[in-house]
C-alpha cells in the first residue's frame, strides 16, 4: 500500500474509518454503516440513479435493503487500499469484491472500484463523497465487465 499523508495519525484514523465500515458491512449493520458518513453525502454508487446528493441518499433503509438481498453473509473485501490525507480533507481509493449468495440462490463474486472523499467535521473523519463504479466493455454491447479480477 502506498500512503501520502500530512500526519501518520490522519493516516490511521482513515483506515480505521475504512476498517470499521467494511466491518458494518459483514454483519449487515444499517445503522453503523450510515454513521461513517457526513449529513449530506454526494454518491455515486452501483445502485440507481445516477447520483444521490444531500440528504436523497438510500440512508439506512437503502442500505438495510441492500443487506436483505442477500441470504447469509455478505462477503466485503479490501484490496490495494491507498489513502491521501491532509489536516481536514482526505480521499482513499481501493478494489473492493461483493460476495455472496442472494436471496433465490443466486451467486454473487464482483470486484468493483471505489473512491471515498473524507472531511474532518466536529474532530471526526466522514465520508462526504462514496464513488464506486464497475469497468464495461468498450466493444458496443455496453456490458459491465463483472468477471474481471485483479
Amino acid at each position: 500500500m502506498t500512503n501520502v499523508t500530512a500526519n501518520p495519525s490522519e493516516d490511521a484514523a482513515i483506515r480505521e474509518l475504512r476498517d470499521g465500515l467494511t466491518d458494518a458491512i459483514r454483519r449487515k449493520d444499517a445503522d453503523r454503516v450510515v454513521s461513517y458518513f457526513s449529513d449530506a453525502p454526494v454518491m455515486y454508487i452501483l445502485s440507481p440513479p445516477l447520483q444521490f446528493a444531500g440528504d436523497e441518499g438510500p440512508g439506512k433503509d437503502g442500505v438495510k435493503e441492500w443487506f436483505d438481498s442477500f441470504e447469509g453473509p455478505i462477503g466485503y473485501d479490501i484490496r490495494d487500499l491507498h489513502i491521501v490525507a491532509g489536516a481536514d480533507v482526505a480521499f482513499c481509493h481501493s478494489l473492493i469484491r461483493i460476495s455472496g449468495t442472494r436471496r433465490g440462490g443466486d451467486p454473487t463474486d464482483i470486484w468493483v472500484r471505489e473512491t471515498l472523499g473524507l472531511r474532518k467535521l466536529d474532530g471526526a473523519w466522514k465520508i462526504a463523497h462514496q464513488h464506486q463504479s464497475v469497468p464495461f466493455y468498450m466493444d458496443g454491447s455496453n456490458k459491465a465487465a463483472v468477471d474481471l479480477k485483479p
